[in-house]
């Protein structure tokens, strides 16, 4: 009920919905409550057993009576339809709007979230969420939120008229109630549980399906189809006998409610007939009596359904308010401030760094970094080069120490205002389903068409656009799967400068090109990277060894700090490094 209870308060900017479709279930119900009585009275009025009154009329004879009761019985089915379809309108409505306020509610956090939350979660699982669960959560909201509200009140009606036409049948009757309303409950206890694991399973295989659809080439490179449909398959059939189970268990129980109503229809049919030919029941009462059991199958039934859309509204609220639920581990300040454009001064005092507690990515690391410095981060595959530059835009924050720009602490300014100035050309280039035009200026939708020419140019990738098709407005294949390596490598370059950052993190970025693009690039950020501090994680030496500062990292430690000529004097782990990994060939010398 926590879970149910909080869903209810994504409701209250349509609480004027649900009102409106409550009064049409009062209406509906009315009206579905007055048929069976107009039509006992009507055949006893017909049958002579109770005169020619019929509700406030007095009719002269049995054929205009009849005619009475079937036209009151369509005017009360109609406006009773009538409600309904106002029922199931507002329904919809309140539905539809709550799950469009969940769903963005739902991708806003997670967009929101650190990488240290994404490190350890699943895409499938939060498709998943954002899908399946937000879907059962509608339903919740279409069918059961005044579902049950319906049945109880259906009961209730009922079980008064019952009480009110003969007291020791009525009892009789709805003695039958309470077992099925404990069948019913039983089942949801049952059914919640299973439910739960479906969803969680789904997570799972959609999972799997999203990674074996993003990693195709991999798995035809190594003719691994056969066992990836196979786990897929072991996963899907898990999946499908869990929900055979489910039907396994509805299909008992439909059946078993169905054999305890019968009963109380057979007392009636034998207690109601012997009153009959004592005259102290008519056979329209008796009617009565059976049209308004039958009226009871329906709402116990559907008790059934809705304890278990209320189950599996639990289950799937329950997953999706533990997203909602989850802190970020990079929180902003409640006074944070707006960061200005900066000049570019970077300090690392004392800053020590762990991913999920595991072991030290950085160990008491201090530098710093002056206004429009070229700055190389060097070091072996985990020496903590990418954690520097993830620490500096704040995708995670520091264990120990501080980070400084401009010597104001970055925990105390807005995360939108930092990454304005502080923008990362990463390793892996993500491009979207777009055009190039459009994948350029991802981070400055306002950029004019001049201004994405200019950084196309500096990349060096203007030339290459201008050869397609249709030009800038090329569409991007998915994850860009369209473009080479080093095409991707030049378009996120020219994305990066677009945002004409500060602080500018180079991830690697020429790793992916080809000498002589890579000798056009290096030409063109000579120029951008002026009055700009700039970091390249790179083991290109032309780079390296025009940086105003190389820092030398090994095992999360600031091992050397200097330039070329200063480290390579030194016998040293740059030295070492340069002889093994970074001499280049004479003629690449020479080319320099």
């Amino acid at each position: 009920m926590k879970v149910i209870l909080r869903l209810l308060a994504f409701v209250r900017g349509y609480w004027y919905m649900l009102v409106l479709a409550f009064a049409c279930l009062l209406i509906g119900t009315a009206f579905g409550i007055l048929i069976p009585n107009l039509l006992g009275d009507g055949i006893d009025a017909a049958l002579g057993s109770g005169g020619n009154s019929f509700l406030f009329f007095t009719v002269g004879d049995a054929r205009s009576l009849i005619w009475w009761v079937a036209g009151v019985i369509i005017a009360a089915s109609a406006l009773r339809g009538l409600a309904g379809y106002g029922q199931r309108f507002f329904n919809e409505v309140t539905a539809q709007k709550t799950s469009y306020i969940i769903r963005n509610a739902l991708y806003e956090r997670i967009q929101r979230l650190s990488f240290a939350f994404h490190d350890r979660s699943q895409t499938g699982q939060l498709m998943s969420r954002a899908t399946v669960d937000v879907e059962a959560i509608r339903m919740f909201f279409a069918m059961g939120l005044l579902g049950m509200a319906q049945v109880l009140l259906m009961v209730i009606a009922v079980a008064t008229m019952l009480l009110m036409m003969n007291l020791p049948l009525a009892l009789f009757t709805l003695a039958f109630v309470l077992p099925v309303a404990w069948l019913a409950i039983n089942f949801g206890q049952h059914i919640r549980p299973i439910w739960l694991k479906v969803q969680a399973m789904m997570g799972f295989m959609g999972t799997t399906l999203e990674e074996s659809l993003a990693g195709i080439g991999v798995v035809k490179a190594f003719s691994h189809e056969k066992e990836d449909s196979r786990k897929f398959a072991v996963q899907a059939k898990s999946l499908s006998d869990e929900q055979v189970h489910a039907a396994r268990l509805m299909a008992v129980n439909a059946p078993t409610m169905t054999l305890l109503f019968a009963i109380p229809v057979a007392i009636i049919l034998w207690y109601g007939g012997h009153q009959v030919v004592d005259g102290n029941m008519t056979i329209g009462e008796v009617t009565q009596f059976i049209l308004y059991v039958g009226m009871l199958v329906m709402p116990i039934r559907r008790l059934g359904m809705m304890v278990n859309l209320y189950s599996r509204t639990a289950s799937a609220g329950q997953r999706i308010l533990e997203i909602l639920d989850t802190r970020s581990d990079v929180t902003e300040k409640p006074d944070a401030i707006e960061m200005g454009r900066v000049k570019g001064e970077v300090s690392f005092q004392n800053v020590s760094f762990s991913y999920n507690n595991i072991g030290p990515a950085l160990k008491d690391v201090s530098f710093d970094v002056k206004t429009g410095q070229l700055v190389a981060l060097l070091g072996r595959s985990g020496s903590g080069k990418s954690t520097i530059a993830n620490l500096l835009s704040r995708f995670y924050d520091v264990t120990e120490g501080k980070i400084t720009v401009d010597g104001i602490d970055i925990r105390d300014v807005t995360l939108s205002s930092l990454r304005k100035n502080v923008v990362t050309a990463q390793q892996d280039v993500f491009l979207f389903s777009a055009t190039i035009k459009e994948n350029i200026a991802y981070g400055a939708v306002d950029a004019g068409m001049e201004q994405i020419i200019e950084v196309a140019k500096a990349a060096n990738l203007h030339n290459f656009i201008q050869a397609l098709p249709e030009g800038y407005d090329t569409w991007v294949g998915e994850r860009g799967d369209t473009l080479s390596g080093g095409e991707k490598q030049r378009l996120s370059i020219a994305r990066t400068l677009l945002v004409n950052p500060s602080i500018l993190i180079l991830d690697d970025s020429t790793a992916s090109v080809d000498a002589e693009t890579e000798k056009l690039i290096r030409q063109a950020l000579d120029k951008l990277i002026k009055n700009r501090t700039t970091f390249i994680i790179t083991h290109r030496l032309p780079i390296i060894r025009n940086a105003d500062v190389i820092l030398m990292l090994e095992d999360g430690k600031l091992v050397e700090k200097g330039t070329h000529d200063e480290l390579i004097v030194r016998d040293g782990l740059y030295k070492e490094l340069y002889e093994s990994q970074l001499m280049i060939s004479k003629d690449e010398e020479a080319e320099e």
